[in-house]
Protein backbone atom coordinates (compact mmCIF):
# COMPACT_ATOMS: atom_id res chain seq x y z
CA UNK A 1 0.00 0.00 0.00
CA UNK A 2 1.57 2.97 -1.08
CA UNK A 3 1.99 6.28 1.49
CA UNK A 4 -0.74 8.70 2.19
CA UNK A 5 0.74 12.20 0.94
CA UNK A 6 -1.71 14.62 1.27
CA UNK A 7 -4.75 14.48 2.67
CA UNK A 8 -8.20 16.84 2.62
CA UNK A 9 -10.36 17.28 5.15
CA UNK A 10 -13.79 18.18 5.16
CA UNK A 11 -12.72 21.24 3.05
CA UNK A 12 -15.15 23.88 2.17
CA UNK A 13 -15.10 27.61 0.90
CA UNK A 14 -17.58 30.07 0.54
CA UNK A 15 -17.99 33.26 -1.17
CA UNK A 16 -20.05 35.86 -0.38
CA UNK A 17 -23.12 35.87 2.20
CA UNK A 18 -27.27 35.28 2.88
CA UNK A 19 -28.75 35.20 -0.36
CA UNK A 20 -25.50 35.76 -2.35
CA UNK A 21 -23.58 33.10 -0.89
CA UNK A 22 -21.74 30.38 -3.39
CA UNK A 23 -20.67 27.34 -2.26
CA UNK A 24 -17.39 26.24 -4.25
CA UNK A 25 -16.60 23.66 -2.03
CA UNK A 26 -18.94 22.03 -0.44
CA UNK A 27 -17.49 19.48 2.27
CA UNK A 28 -14.84 18.23 0.26
CA UNK A 29 -12.49 15.11 1.41
CA UNK A 30 -10.17 12.69 -0.35
CA UNK A 31 -6.25 11.03 0.29
CA UNK A 32 -3.62 11.26 -2.52
CA UNK A 33 -1.09 8.80 -1.62
CA UNK A 34 2.67 8.74 -3.36
CA UNK A 35 3.91 7.99 -7.10
CA UNK A 36 0.17 8.21 -8.11
CA UNK A 37 -1.57 10.48 -11.00
CA UNK A 38 -4.79 11.76 -9.24
CA UNK A 39 -7.31 13.24 -12.09
CA UNK A 40 -9.93 15.98 -10.58
CA UNK A 41 -12.41 15.63 -13.48
CA UNK A 42 -15.82 18.58 -13.80
CA UNK A 43 -16.86 21.02 -16.08
CA UNK A 44 -15.82 24.71 -15.54
CA UNK A 45 -16.99 26.08 -12.33
CA UNK A 46 -17.38 22.94 -10.57
CA UNK A 47 -15.12 24.21 -7.94
CA UNK A 48 -11.27 21.96 -9.27
CA UNK A 49 -9.14 25.23 -9.67
CA UNK A 50 -10.38 26.21 -6.29
CA UNK A 51 -9.50 22.99 -4.52
CA UNK A 52 -6.13 23.37 -6.77
CA UNK A 53 -5.46 26.73 -5.54
CA UNK A 54 -5.87 25.58 -1.80
CA UNK A 55 -3.70 23.02 -1.94
CA UNK A 56 -1.12 24.83 -3.74
CA UNK A 57 -1.13 27.55 -0.75
CA UNK A 58 -2.70 29.86 -3.13
CA UNK A 59 -6.20 30.45 -1.66
CA UNK A 60 -7.06 29.35 2.19
CA UNK A 61 -10.16 27.15 2.90
CA UNK A 62 -13.31 28.68 4.81
CA UNK A 63 -13.40 25.43 6.44
CA UNK A 64 -10.99 21.87 7.01
CA UNK A 65 -7.57 20.94 6.52
CA UNK A 66 -4.94 20.31 4.04
CA UNK A 67 -2.48 18.07 5.51
CA UNK A 68 0.84 17.48 3.32
CA UNK A 69 2.91 14.51 5.40
CA UNK A 70 0.51 15.08 8.32
CA UNK A 71 1.28 18.79 8.85
CA UNK A 72 -1.48 20.98 8.24
CA UNK A 73 -1.11 23.57 5.72
CA UNK A 74 -4.13 25.95 6.40
CA UNK A 75 -2.54 27.27 9.63
CA UNK A 76 -0.08 28.60 8.23
CA UNK A 77 1.04 32.63 7.94
CA UNK A 78 2.11 33.75 4.68
CA UNK A 79 6.32 33.77 5.16
CA UNK A 80 5.08 29.68 5.69
CA UNK A 81 2.83 29.73 2.76
CA UNK A 82 5.92 31.21 0.51
CA UNK A 83 8.31 28.56 2.09
CA UNK A 84 5.87 25.97 1.00
CA UNK A 85 5.25 26.76 -2.45
CA UNK A 86 8.52 27.30 -2.87
CA UNK A 87 9.95 23.82 -1.39
CA UNK A 88 7.10 21.66 -1.49
CA UNK A 89 4.99 21.96 -4.84
CA UNK A 90 5.65 21.96 -8.04
CA UNK A 91 2.96 24.27 -10.56
CA UNK A 92 2.25 23.48 -14.01
CA UNK A 93 -0.46 26.16 -15.51
CA UNK A 94 -2.40 26.26 -18.77
CA UNK A 95 -0.52 28.83 -19.78
CA UNK A 96 3.09 28.18 -19.03
CA UNK A 97 3.53 31.56 -16.94
CA UNK A 98 7.06 31.55 -17.98
CA UNK A 99 9.10 35.12 -18.01
CA UNK A 100 9.28 36.62 -21.25
CA UNK A 101 12.58 38.30 -20.88
CA UNK A 102 14.67 34.74 -19.27
CA UNK A 103 15.58 32.33 -21.55
CA UNK A 104 14.58 28.45 -20.83
CA UNK A 105 16.85 28.04 -18.58
CA UNK A 106 16.82 30.96 -16.67
CA UNK A 107 12.94 30.18 -16.20
CA UNK A 108 13.96 26.95 -14.55
CA UNK A 109 16.72 28.05 -12.34
CA UNK A 110 14.06 30.59 -10.86
CA UNK A 111 12.91 27.66 -9.08
CA UNK A 112 16.70 26.98 -7.25
CA UNK A 113 18.77 28.68 -4.90
CA UNK A 114 21.59 25.83 -4.88
CA UNK A 115 24.88 26.71 -6.34
CA UNK A 116 24.48 23.39 -8.60
CA UNK A 117 20.96 25.31 -9.83
CA UNK A 118 22.69 25.59 -13.82
CA UNK A 119 23.49 22.22 -14.13
CA UNK A 120 20.54 20.40 -12.59
CA UNK A 121 18.47 23.01 -14.66
CA UNK A 122 19.97 21.67 -17.54
CA UNK A 123 19.85 17.82 -16.86
CA UNK A 124 15.91 18.60 -16.35
CA UNK A 125 15.43 20.32 -19.32
CA UNK A 126 17.11 17.25 -21.41
CA UNK A 127 14.82 15.24 -19.45
CA UNK A 128 12.06 17.06 -20.93
CA UNK A 129 13.16 16.87 -24.24
CA UNK A 130 14.63 20.41 -24.57
CA UNK A 131 18.56 20.20 -25.18
CA UNK A 132 21.36 22.40 -25.49
CA UNK A 133 20.10 24.90 -28.15
CA UNK A 134 16.54 25.21 -27.09
CA UNK A 135 17.75 26.31 -23.43
CA UNK A 136 19.16 29.47 -24.40
CA UNK A 137 15.95 30.89 -26.45
CA UNK A 138 13.12 32.33 -24.81
CA UNK A 139 9.56 31.95 -24.29
CA UNK A 140 8.82 34.17 -27.45
CA UNK A 141 10.87 31.82 -29.64
CA UNK A 142 9.65 28.35 -28.75
CA UNK A 143 6.02 26.57 -29.76
CA UNK A 144 3.26 25.94 -26.80
CA UNK A 145 4.65 22.36 -26.60
CA UNK A 146 8.17 23.89 -25.72
CA UNK A 147 7.14 26.42 -23.67
CA UNK A 148 4.88 23.84 -21.64
CA UNK A 149 8.52 21.69 -21.48
CA UNK A 150 9.90 24.57 -19.31
CA UNK A 151 7.22 24.80 -17.48
CA UNK A 152 6.99 20.82 -16.54
CA UNK A 153 10.95 21.24 -16.27
CA UNK A 154 11.00 23.96 -13.62
CA UNK A 155 7.77 22.54 -11.44
CA UNK A 156 10.05 19.03 -11.86
CA UNK A 157 13.92 20.60 -10.93
CA UNK A 158 12.86 21.37 -7.45
CA UNK A 159 11.82 17.80 -6.08
CA UNK A 160 8.70 18.50 -5.06
CA UNK A 161 6.23 16.51 -3.27
CA UNK A 162 3.39 17.17 -5.52
CA UNK A 163 3.24 18.78 -9.02
CA UNK A 164 -0.38 20.48 -9.38
CA UNK A 165 -1.19 20.44 -13.16
CA UNK A 166 -4.09 23.12 -13.59
CA UNK A 167 -5.49 22.22 -17.50
CA UNK A 168 -1.64 21.02 -18.86
CA UNK A 169 -2.60 20.64 -22.21
CA UNK A 170 -5.54 23.42 -22.44
CA UNK A 171 -3.78 25.76 -24.69
CA UNK A 172 -2.53 23.05 -27.04
CA UNK A 173 -3.43 21.26 -30.28
CA UNK A 174 -4.49 17.41 -29.82
CA UNK A 175 -1.18 16.08 -31.26
CA UNK A 176 0.93 18.20 -28.74
CA UNK A 177 -1.37 17.91 -25.80
CA UNK A 178 -1.09 13.91 -26.30
CA UNK A 179 2.72 14.49 -26.01
CA UNK A 180 3.06 16.86 -23.24
CA UNK A 181 0.80 13.85 -21.40
CA UNK A 182 2.82 10.95 -22.41
CA UNK A 183 5.72 12.97 -20.51
CA UNK A 184 3.64 13.82 -17.62
CA UNK A 185 2.51 9.89 -17.16
CA UNK A 186 5.94 9.07 -17.76
CA UNK A 187 7.66 11.20 -15.01
CA UNK A 188 4.83 9.33 -12.83
CA UNK A 189 5.77 5.52 -13.60
CA UNK A 190 9.52 6.57 -14.34
CA UNK A 191 10.17 8.57 -11.44
CA UNK A 192 8.03 8.00 -9.09
CA UNK A 193 6.12 11.39 -8.84
CA UNK A 194 2.97 12.43 -6.88
CA UNK A 195 0.65 14.11 -9.38
CA UNK A 196 -2.61 15.56 -9.27
CA UNK A 197 -4.02 16.77 -12.98
CA UNK A 198 -7.32 19.35 -12.78
CA UNK A 199 -9.40 18.77 -16.74
CA UNK A 200 -12.68 19.08 -17.88
CA UNK A 201 -11.78 16.68 -21.01
CA UNK A 202 -12.95 13.31 -19.91
CA UNK A 203 -10.59 11.31 -21.78
CA UNK A 204 -7.55 12.44 -19.71
CA UNK A 205 -8.94 10.67 -16.84
CA UNK A 206 -8.69 7.53 -18.36
CA UNK A 207 -4.75 7.86 -18.26
CA UNK A 208 -4.77 8.39 -14.33
CA UNK A 209 -4.24 5.99 -11.32
CA UNK A 210 -7.58 7.58 -9.78
CA UNK A 211 -10.32 10.04 -11.19
CA UNK A 212 -12.33 12.40 -8.96
CA UNK A 213 -15.38 13.64 -9.99
CA UNK A 214 -16.63 17.04 -9.03
CA UNK A 215 -20.27 19.15 -9.21
CA UNK A 216 -20.95 22.12 -7.72
CA UNK A 217 -18.50 22.28 -5.19
CA UNK A 218 -18.85 18.64 -4.19
CA UNK A 219 -17.39 15.02 -4.98
CA UNK A 220 -19.83 12.48 -7.00
CA UNK A 221 -17.90 10.14 -8.04
CA UNK A 222 -14.50 8.38 -7.39
CA UNK A 223 -12.64 6.09 -9.73
CA UNK A 224 -9.49 3.64 -9.56
CA UNK A 225 -8.46 2.59 -13.05
CA UNK A 226 -6.88 -0.73 -12.71
CA UNK A 227 -5.31 -0.63 -15.68
CA UNK A 228 -5.01 3.08 -16.94
CA UNK A 229 -3.90 3.94 -20.57
CA UNK A 230 -1.01 5.12 -22.25
CA UNK A 231 -1.03 8.91 -23.01
CA UNK A 232 -0.39 8.15 -26.59
CA UNK A 233 -3.47 6.17 -26.75
CA UNK A 234 -6.11 9.27 -25.64
CA UNK A 235 -8.10 10.40 -28.34
CA UNK A 236 -9.96 13.76 -28.49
Amino acid sequence: MAKKLLEIKNLKKYYGKGDSLVKALNDVSFDVYEGEMLVLLGNSGCGKSTLLNIIGGMDSPSEGQVLLNGVDITSYKDKELTKYRKEKIGFIFQFYNLLPDLTALENVRLSLSKKDSEHLSEKTLELVGLGDQKMKQYPSQMSGGEQQRVSIARALVKNADIILCDEPTGALDDETGRKILQLLQDIVRKQGQTMLIVTHTTQIADMANRVITLRNGKIIKEKVNEHPIDAKDIDW
